[in-house]
């Protein structure tokens, strides 16, 4: 019974060790055959931006432009409900982040009833009344104006995150800090300006029509004022360089025909003979039938497809469209196309963002980085190796040896997690061998207690494994569960301590347990071991 456990513990080493070696091979072997790639695992360990270089960035959400967005349409719901309810409305505007209603005197009551029945989000702040006009300021209640803050920061967030994801990051980090910042750090990352141009895009898709009022031109260069619902807006080729010239200007109707939240795909077309690549758009149920309804009653007519105010593109209807597939041209080239489709499957921003911090780690200074940490990790590491040789002889060499594993079994979980190595990350690894030798010294004190009472050399390993083991399971559960507090409630560097940490608690119990027992047992077995050299 005891060979057929000895046997299962081998086996169970073995495979261990295996795995962990097919898990750690591509990160130092950079040439693998084909069929490693195709049925292996192929991940390297995924280096921090303090360890390979990259840009850090913290970008502060525009919280309040998302209230005023939120209060603008609010304007149309009230108009609709006023018009259903048949009450006098004279005016709405909105005023900062509060909302001015003003209605006919008699209908004072019918307002207010109406407004706590459909409108409960929005409190009367002041009210007046003026040659028969009731007039009502309205602003949100603090509990939805927290929510609409939150929930503006939590949308930012994960827009932000979905669109690093495509830009095609390896892990990076994405995360909240204050009440209106968000922390992004882009391992790898060199070319902040594009970074920065992809992540802070509001991405605001609009379809408009372009007003066929007489004499346009003259509105559109200012020398008569604008006739009522149209705006003026300029074309995208001025924000990109190369010659192209002044961009155009073009007068819309400022009503909005279709919204980008109503796009289920975008994707990169390659060029043709007549033009650069484009964007390619593909809608939803309900956008295919809005944009088939909007093609249908404007033929003939221009539409202006219009991203963050810019109108990128203004084609002639021809006919009905249908089917759900639009697309937008701009003599893009093959990177502004790319970003474009990206930002536009994240979706829109609910609020402008802007960089209120940004740093960029260069290569070299990681690659010092990883040499002072390796450094520190192979001193560390060989004093205790050598320690443990002299004071412990042979009981040494197998504590020496568990180190190894249990340093071989970390870097494999950490790769097959796919985390983050930084520098605490390597600060939680040599911290991590002071704590597996800890597990072998209690081991080596309790088998030398015992043989110094006159045991024999199976009694006393077996005596010093039990009676060490409770010793190290409190030392190791309670180190392990404050890494899972840092890792809870800490930002990245320390999550990376924590995780790196708790990994190595884990197997450092392994090895010290489990594996060097086996060797003992081994020896045993076979009546090679009289005496323990410890």
């Amino acid at each position: 019974m005891r060979n057929q456990s000895l046997f299962y513990r081998a086996l169970l080493i073995l495979g261990l060790t295996v795995v962990a070696i097919v898990y750690l091979l591509p990160t130092f072997v950079s040439d693998l055959p084909d069929f490693w790639k195709n049925y292996l695992p192929s991940q390297r360990i995924h280096l921090g931006l303090d360890l390979q270089g990259g840009t850090h960035l913290v970008m502060t959400v525009d919280v309040q432009k998302a209230l005023e967005n939120y209060l603008d349409h609010q304007i149309d719901e009230i108009k609709r409900e006023l018009r259903d309810a048949k009450i006098g409305l004279t005016g709405v505007e909105r005023k900062n982040t509060s909302l001015l209603v003003r209605v006919n005197n008699t209908d004072r009551s019918a307002l207010t009833d109406l407004l706590k029945e459909r409108f409960p989000n929005l409190a009367v702040d002041t009210s007046s009344t003026e040659e028969g006009v009731a007039s009502f300021q309205l602003v949100l209640t603090k509990r939805e104006e927290q929510h609409l803050r939150e929930s503006a920061l939590d949308q930012s967030l994960e827009t932000i995150r979905n669109r690093i994801d495509q830009f095609g990051v390896s892990e990076p980090i994405i995360q909240r800090e204050g009440t209106q910042d968000i922390l992004i750090q882009l391992p790898g990352i060199q070319d902040p300006q594009r970074a920065k141009e992809l992540i802070g895009r509001t991405a605001v898709l609009e379809f408009k029509v372009l007003s066929e009022v007489p004499n346009a031109d003259s509105y559109v260069t200012g020398k008569s004022p604008l006739p009522p619902g149209t705006e003026v807006l300029s074309g995208a080729e001025s924000d990109r360089s190369g010659g192209r010239g002044q961009a155009p200007k073009y007068l819309v109707e400022s009503k909005t025909l279709m919204t980008g939240d109503v796009i289920s795909d975008a994707l990169v077309r390659p060029a043709t003979q007549l033009e650069g690549p484009y964007v390619a758009l593909e809608l939803n149920t309900r956008g295919a039938k809005q944009f088939e309804d909007l093609t249908g009653a404007n033929v003939g007519r221009r539409l202006a497809i219009i991203l963050d105010n810019k109108v990128y593109s203004a084609p002639v209807i021809r006919e009905r469209i249908g089917g759900g597939r639009a697309s937008i041209t701009g003599n893009f080239d093959i990177k502004e196309a790319r970003d474009l489709a990206i930002v536009l499957r994240a979706g829109a921003l609910p609020a402008p963002v802007h960089v209120a911090e940004e740093r960029t780690v260069g290569p070299s200074l990681g690659k010092d980085s990883i040499r002072q940490g390796v450094t520190s990790f192979v001193v560390g590491g060989s004093l205790v190796i050598v320690f443990m040789l002299v004071y412990y002889k042979f009981a040494g060499v197998l504590a020496d040896l568990a180190l190894i594993f249990n340093v071989i079994y970390l870097l494999a979980a950490l790769t097959a997690m796919q985390a983050t190595l930084t520098l605490p990350g390597i600060a939680g690894i040599v911290l991590t061998i002071g704590m597996a030798v800890d597990a072998n010294v209690l081991i080596n004190e309790r088998i030398r207690e015992e043989l110094r009472l006159g045991k024999t050399a199976r009694a006393a390993i077996e005596a010093g494994y039990q009676r060490a083991l409770p010793a190290i399971l409190d030392t190791n559960t309670n180190s392990f569960l404050a890494g899972l507090i840092l890792f809870q409630f800490g930002t990245g560097p320390v999550r990376g301590f924590a995780i790196s940490l708790c990994i190595g608690l884990v197997s450092s119990v392994f090895t010290a347990v489990v594996a060097t027992r086996v060797v003992y047992d081994y020896l045993l077995s076979n009546r090679r071991l009289q005496t323990v050299s410890v």
